[in-house]
């Protein structure tokens, strides 16, 4: 940046880190406002998906955006040289009832992709403990997964280091900045500087964690759950409860979610596991708000529902093309918050 632009960046989850990440870098100075825990929001939370394919495919409020995902997933390995994490390219593989894959093996090929049926011998290998009772999967290379909670951390180190400061309080404006970036998920407390906020609502979602259940295999998708590997641990998720905002674990909704686990990996049955719940924020679309608001210097980085992660370096990538004022690339049209027209 030819003069060194002082920008408030409000939220320290997936898209708010990245994007004050690459501020820092392109040369601003750069505090982040954020009263919570580190690791205390839905991006630490979340399992840490950058999954193109199967989010298009069995999210039914988000239309297919396949070629947007994709090339954010594909800004992935340049932010994981940069951190110095691992993403896992391992792929997905689903499996259920032969209707259910039938119609995802289907629905991926109708979005150009090249899923591969598996038999039960190569499921074996990629998903070690799968109930017997699945003979078949079908497997996609196209989706990635990162440790969440770990990335996140080493997003924290990077800004650290870049120079970014940290403040553990609301961004109740611009601080003092000369550009706001909001990146508070489904929060509306700076919805006077920003009236597009009006157009996002929350999804609560829990999520399940056992350290007593070592996987070390592929992510696994069934019907109403999926199960992910973590270092010693397991991982059950996700639901989603649309127009919730509250974090309280709900028994119910832990038991579902763990009997559609056990579907999965009948051993989870017998194993203690620990219910997190977070607030994701959405947009009518299904797609994330990012870009200039209404008001002058105001910044949005919202909405990205289940794909936080997935989306965070292209999220990144558009902030900072509109402080430097830029080209902001052949996707932030379809990001940008003024497509719902006049909003608050």
């Amino acid at each position: 940046m030819a003069r060194r632009a002082k920008i408030t960046v409000a939220g320290a989850g997936a898209l708010g880190l990245t994007s004050a990440l690459a501020l820092a870098d392109a040369g601003a100075q750069v505090t982040v406002f954020d009263p919570a825990d580190p690791l205390d929001n839905a991006s630490g939370v979340a399992a840490g998906m950058l999954a193109p394919a199967f989010e298009s495919l069995l999210d039914p409020a988000s239309p297919p955006q396949l070629d947007l995902m994709l090339h954010a997933r594909d800004l992935w390995p340049a932010l994981e040289t940069r951190l110095g994490v691992v993403v896992d390219r391992a792929g997905a593989v689903a499996v259920g009832e032969d209707r259910f894959l039938d119609r995802a093996d289907a629905g991926l090929r109708a979005l150009g992709l090249h899923p591969t049926d598996l038999p039960r011998h190569a499921l074996e290998g990629l998903a070690p403990g799968l109930s017997e009772a699945w003979r078949r999967g079908v497997l996609i290379r196209e989706d990635w997964r990162i440790e969440a909670g770990a990335v996140l951390s080493a997003l924290r180190a990077a800004c650290q280091a870049a120079g970014v400061a940290f403040r553990r309080e609301t961004a109740r404006g611009f601080e003092g900045g000369e550009w706001l970036v909001i990146a508070t998920g489904a929060a509306r407390d700076l919805s006077v500087v920003a009236p597009e906020l009006s157009g996002v609502a929350p999804i609560k979602g829990h999520i399940l964690r056992s350290q007593a259940q070592a996987y070390d295999g592929i992510v696994v998708r069934g019907e109403g759950a999926y199960v992910t590997a973590a270092p010693g641990a397991m991982t059950i998720g996700a639901t989603m409860q649309p127009g919730r905002d509250d974090r309280v674990v709900e028994p119910a909704e832990a038991s579902r979610l763990l009997a559609a686990g056990a579907r999965l990996f009948p051993q989870i049955e017998q194993t203690r596991f620990t219910a997190c719940a977070g607030v994701r924020a959405a947009t009518a679309d299904g797609l994330p708000m990012v870009g200039r608001g209404r008001h002058h210097g105001v910044l949005l980085a919202v909405g990205a529902r289940r794909n936080g992660w997935l989306l965070a370096p292209l999220v990144a990538r558009i902030i900072v093309a509109c402080v430097r004022q830029g080209e902001a690339g052949p996707h932030a049209q379809r990001l940008d918050p003024g497509r719902f027209g006049a909003t608050g």
